[in-house]
């Protein structure tokens, strides 16, 4: 014969049975939370004390000052995101067609060096919100393309020139099939084509072309006023990081809403007053 306590002894252990699964669950819930969390590249920064900020080197973005100490645009972020984050910041100068693979090594945290989102990089890696905006103009060589209409530059015997591995190299093959493409290494490398005579022209970020054009106005002019390509630029940051996408774009949003980013980019991207420091 059952008794009462005997039916609720087994109700009780019917209970704790059915609890156990939850819990259970629970349990491992927070234990992938902690270790989503503690995987983040935000906490290996915090552990590390210094956030490792890959960067390719143009003007303004990123340059060496007459000293050979970093300056530029990236360089302002770079050390303001550091002081919010109360880290050191050290600096990866990388060259561009190599800097995705060498953020998925683990040279360094982020890449914070006017990279725009395209599909493929974000095959590869994920990206912030905007933290600044830019466009593409055309640098021709003015003897060399007088007369010229946009479509005159795409024919086989025009040459264009730009930096390896970019966008705008991407671009000039996609605006212009038909004309030649020389690469290098490095903006000035692409401009100095122009200037020579060895490219009738280059496609490049602003302000290069409109500063170049400036500095050499018997040789050089930006023949159309029209941006090619006018996108965001973003950090990108390895997969799999919700922590670091939260981070990052929380603190891009604050430094658009108090005016501080929209500030650096007038100075370095409209402005003169740091041409002074560097050697262009």
């Amino acid at each position: 014969m059952t008794t009462k306590r005997q039916l609720i002894g087994v109700a009780a252990a019917l209970a704790a049975a059915a609890a156990l699964p939850k819990q259970a669950r629970a349990q491992g819930t927070g234990d992938v939370q902690q270790e989503l969390s503690s995987e983040s590249v935000i906490e290996g920064i915090k552990r590390r004390g210094v956030i490792r900020i890959g960067l390719g080197m143009f003007v303004p973005w990123s340059m060496r000052d007459t000293n050979g100490d970093l300056i530029g645009f990236e360089l302002d972020v770079g050390r303001k995101l550091a002081n919010e984050m109360g880290v050191e910041v050290e600096f990866v100068p990388t060259a561009w067609d190599g800097i995705i693979p060498a953020l998925i090594a683990g040279s360094f945290d982020v890449i914070i060096s006017g990279m725009t989102i395209t599909a493929q990089r974000n095959l590869t890696i994920n990206f912030s919100d905007p933290y600044a905006w830019s466009g593409a103009t055309i640098l021709a060589n003015r003897a060399m393309t007088e007369g010229f209409t946009i479509e005159s530059y795409n024919q086989p015997d025009v040459t264009f020139s730009a930096r390896r591995g970019s966008n705008t190299a991407t671009y000039i093959t996609q605006l212009f099939p038909d004309a030649r493409l020389l690469q290098f290494d490095e903006d000035g490398a692409s401009t100095q084509e122009v200037l020579n005579g060895n490219a009738h022209a280059t496609l490049a970020s602003e302000p290069t072309p409109s500063r170049e054009a400036r500095n050499y106005p018997d040789t050089l002019h930006v023949p159309f006023n029209e941006t090619f390509n006018a996108v965001g630029d973003s950090f990108g940051y390895r997969k799999g990081d919700p922590d670091a996408a939260n981070f990052f774009n929380n603190w891009i949003r604050s430094q658009w809403r108090l005016g501080w980013l929209k500030e650096r980019n007038d100075y370095w991207f409209r402005g003169t007053d740091w041409e002074d420091q560097v050697d262009l």
